[in-house]
């Protein structure tokens, strides 16, 4: 039990720190792609823990109560890090249409932290079928961007 409560604070403590002015912090465009990268790891680590505990047949809700906090926290990191200056790249999975369509984007990563963040009520609930349905609508959310604009 305590363990999940030192990793959300730490998590919030961490998305806080980073959350401050961003953009300011990459001295090369190679660090602003290591931190959205990190970023979206630890958020892909995190749906994928909630998704295990949703396989189990008796999913532990403290669990996914704790992952969806950090899920909703680290939502709101990776997009100050696609500067135009990360375009050329290498070590990145980014199509070049993610810096053509800068709009489309935004619209896309505020909608799927809206769907998070109603994931993580959704946990509070303790109810597994509704985390379960929210969790997939979540997962659409993050595909809809994946799908036009990243690389297989």
């Amino acid at each position: 039990m305590y363990r999940y409560v030192t990793i959300a604070a730490t998590a919030a403590s961490l998305t806080i720190a980073i959350a401050l002015p961003v953009a300011a912090q990459y001295a090369k465009p190679e660090d602003a792609v290591k931190y959205r990268k990190a970023a979206f790891t630890v958020l892909n680590s995190h749906m994928g823990r909630i998704n295990g505990q949703l396989k189990s047949p008796t999913p532990d809700m403290q669990a996914i109560q704790n992952s969806a906090g950090v899920v909703e926290a680290m939502s709101k990191l990776p997009w100050d890090a696609f500067g135009h200056d990360t375009e050329f790249v290498a070590d990145s999975r980014a199509l070049p249409s993610v810096y053509k369509n800068e709009a489309k984007i935004k619209e896309l990563a505020g909608r799927m932290q809206e769907e998070v963040a109603k994931l993580n009520v959704a946990a509070k609930t303790g109810d597994a079928k509704a985390v379960r349905t929210q969790f997939f609508v979540v997962a659409k959310s993050c595909d809809n961007c994946h799908d036009d604009f990243r690389a297989k």
